[in-house]
């Protein structure tokens, strides 16, 4: 195990070491070349390594175009490879002389200083995957990406790519056996997912194991491509593989996690398992890019849901809801029938074509608040049904590099009752633009930022954007000056992500249960009970991520303050200022604007 004291003291040092002014004259384009060659061969690394990242950002082409066959290896081995690569990564970083870098090389250091920091921080623990503490959950696996990633992404447009579907349907039942492996030893150590987690992961994989393997979604859509192209026996090849190799490795790992379920516990949150408490101190660290505790969040959230609670009371009322709490109001709202899309498939489509026609009639208002826009289009998609029960409520996927696909902002229709007509708007602006698409786009291409800058970014800060983008829509743009309702909507955005606050650091830090946690959400208000079970199970497997938002929101939304506060402030040069240098973490973003 890495030693997490080690790690920070080497945080100190990197911030002792700053050059001077004639040193940096001295060597500015050695130290800027240097870095980039450093930087530049670790993304280059990643990138051969993943051959999922290297379809998803463009990269799988020319000498890469192998990669367009295969998937990336899962299992104990390749999990402790990845650990041994943060520590030594982080070394390289810390050892690096800073001395004569250029401005844009000092961020680009500072960028890559925190993120390396936060990898060996993370492969400290003797068990996790990614963000999540566990290897398959309702919301993670090979189960659950795979699929999608073949139907969506992988490209299928002449014979390579078919073949490379069927190269990458055979690697998908050794993910799934090396998820399997994983598993099993993360339980050997004690850490296995919450008994709710995985009585809600295993509905979702039997349903792949049972469905007939020619209508599996991304089976369909091989079919469809096959004929386009003229090609034949794809489908086939494809049915065989998922019969003979895919379902029987989905057997195994379903198998599994029913053995686990006999031994999994009720209790909600990461400070049950082996140095839990720190486990969630590094989730926080990582995904809010700031050294705010868990208490610190918690009370942040409490007096944010107070405030909001208070607005959103007298949006409320000026609308002549004005019986109860303001949680029963919001629920009388959510429920009202004229507020909501028919829960049938026709009821589905028209409300993803509302939100399409939403996203249009921003377009023509942006120039006035962006300096640039991105070039790359944005689509709406529903949530892949076969997932569906267990997936966030929306998300967003950006474009690759080259922009040869749209961003895609996914919203999950298991219930149509889960999205009412009010509340739609501000999820767009979120989700789309001026959101996540506005903000990713934008990073994806910027070709003045070296490539792992443009492929990469930060959750604070990327969710904090989006919810500035909010408040953008409905301070700045006016979006709701017809639509009082609309207001609401936008109010409740924001109290669910300040109640998010709450209930993430009093289910991980506090040790609520996962009932108390459903129960404060809905209380507030924040989301009905349907959809605040979905929320409670995803914070549950995802420790600290939910925080991401609103503490972002909160540094990004001060910094405007600040900006505002000066005589020379224009809103589209602020936002150029925020955006145009791509992620960052919030730390590097305050001193940015600041300096």
């Amino acid at each position: 195990m890495i030693d997490r004291r080690q790690v920070l003291m080497g945080a100190a040092a990197v911030a002792a070491a700053a050059p001077s002014l004639a040193q940096a004259a001295a060597a500015l384009n050695d130290a800027d070349a240097r870095l980039n060659a450093l930087l530049d061969g670790w993304f280059e690394a990643d990138v051969d390594e993943s051959p999922e990242r290297a379809t998803g950002l463009g990269l799988d082409k020319g000498n890469r175009a192998h990669l367009s066959h295969k998937l990336s290896e899962v299992s104990l081995k390749a999990r402790e490879e990845d650990r041994t690569k943060a520590l030594s990564r982080w070394q390289a970083i810390r050892a690096f002389d800073q001395t004569g870098l250029s401005e844009a090389g000092a961020l680009n250091y500072a960028i890559a200083a925190f993120g390396r920091e936060t990898s060996a921080l993370s492969a400290g623990f003797d068990y996790g995957s990614g963000r999540s503490p566990y290897a398959v959950t309702q919301l993670s696996g090979a189960y659950y990406s795979t699929p999608d990633f073949l139907e969506n992404q992988h490209r299928l447009d002449d014979k390579d790519g078919a073949d490379g579907f069927i190269a990458r349907l055979e690697a998908f039942a050794d993910s799934l056996d090396g998820e399997t492996e994983i598993l099993r030893a993360d339980a050997a150590a004690g850490v296995i997912a919450p008994d709710y987690v995985i009585d809600r992961a295993l509905p979702q994989i039997r349903t792949l194991r049972d469905m007939a393997a020619g209508d599996w979604s991304m089976i369909k859509t091989l079919v469809r491509k096959q004929a386009q192209l003229g090609l034949t026996g794809y489908d086939a090849r494809a049915i065989s593989l998922l019969d003979g190799k895919v379902k029987p490795a989905l057997a195994r790992q379903i198998a599994t996690l029913e053995e686990q379920r006999v031994n999994a516990v009720h209790d909600a949150g990461v400070w049950r398992l082996p140095e839990g408490a720190a486990f969630y101190a590094n989730g926080l660290r990582s995904n809010t890019t700031t050294t705010l505790s868990a208490d610190e969040i918690h009370e942040m959230g409490r007096e944010q849901v107070a405030q909001i609670s208070a607005e959103l009371d007298q949006v409320l009322k000026s609308q002549g809801y004005t019986q109860g709490t303001v949680g029963e109001r919001v629920h009388a709202l959510n429920t009202d029938p004229n507020q909501l899309f028919a829960n049938t498939d026709e009821g589905k489509e028209e409300l993803l074509k509302w939100l399409n026609d939403q996203i249009k009639e921003l377009e023509p208002h942006l120039p006035q608040y962006f300096g640039r826009l991105p070039k790359t289009h944005v689509e709406v998609r529903r949530v892949p049904v076969s997932i569906q029960s267990g997936a966030p409520g929306g998300y967003y996927q950006g474009p690759p590099l080259d922009g040869s696909r749209p961003g895609v902002y996914y919203i999950n229709l298991r219930d149509s009752g889960n999205w009412p007509r009010f509340a739609l708007p501000t999820l767009t602006y979120h989700e789309a633009s001026p959101g996540h698409h506005l903000q990713v786009a934008l990073q994806r291409e910027a070709g003045e930022l070296p490539q792992w800058r443009r492929a990469g970014g930060f959750s604070a800060f990327n969710e904090g954007w989006a919810l500035y983008a909010e408040q953008v829509a409905a301070n700045d743009m006016d979006a709701y000056a017809s639509y009082p309702l609309g207001r609401a909507g936008f109010l409740m955005s924001y109290l669910f992500r300040a109640v998010r606050l709450v209930v993430d650091t009093g289910i991980h830090a506090k040790r609520w249960s996962r009932e108390d946690a459903v129960e404060y959400m809905v209380a507030s208000g924040a989301k009905p009970r349907d959809a605040a079970n979905s929320e409670i199970n995803r914070y549950s497997v995802w420790p600290g991520q939910a925080c991401a938002y609103k503490v972002g929101h909160t540094v990004i939304a001060r910094l405007r303050a600040e900006a505002e506060a000066k005589p020379d402030f224009n809103i589209r040069d602020f936002h150029d200022k925020v955006l145009l240098s791509g992620s960052m973490p919030l730390a590097v973003l305050e001193q940015r604007l600041r300096g």
